[in-house]
């Protein structure tokens, strides 16, 4: 086989392993792949005040913790953004952190709280920021 059929097949063999479709998920063993959400509620009222720490308990517990009983984690924050206006808005936020599974059903239920915030609070925008991740319990 002449050196120039050798390279060319090399070649072949990478290109074509580079075609094909991964198997797993690249988690270590003990590890799953999940979606790890990170939602970042403003509470800022266009009208004025903010949305009270019992308005934001009732919230998650009237529409988060039906749709994600498994678990959450809610971090307090501050922010800034610039709304449609042009206008940079410095607000406190609430960062709810979810890890659930990457199906239909739970797509659904992000969607939901996000559109549930945003017409209970009128807010302009939740920041939704969605990663894969590798999890064990």
């Amino acid at each position: 086989m002449s050196l120039d059929r050798f390279a060319l097949i090399t070649v072949l063999a990478a290109m074509l392993t580079a075609c094909a479709p991964m198997h797993g998920t690249g988690c270590a063993s003990g590890e799953q792949a999940l979606v790890h959400d990170s939602l970042f509620f403003g509470t800022g009222k266009p009208r004025g005040g903010v949305v009270t720490p019992a308005e934001w308990a009732e919230f998650l517990k009237g529409n988060v913790t039906p749709r994600f009983p498994q678990g959450l984690t809610v971090s307090p924050a501050s922010g800034q953004w610039r709304g449609a206006d042009g206008a940079i808005v410095q607000e406190a936020s609430q960062v709810l952190q979810l890890i659930h599974p990457d199906d239909t059903a739970s797509e659904s239920a992000v969607q939901e709280l996000v559109a549930a915030y945003k017409a209970q609070f009128q807010q302009e925008a939740v920041l939704r920021v969605k990663a894969m991740a590798c999890v064990s319990f």
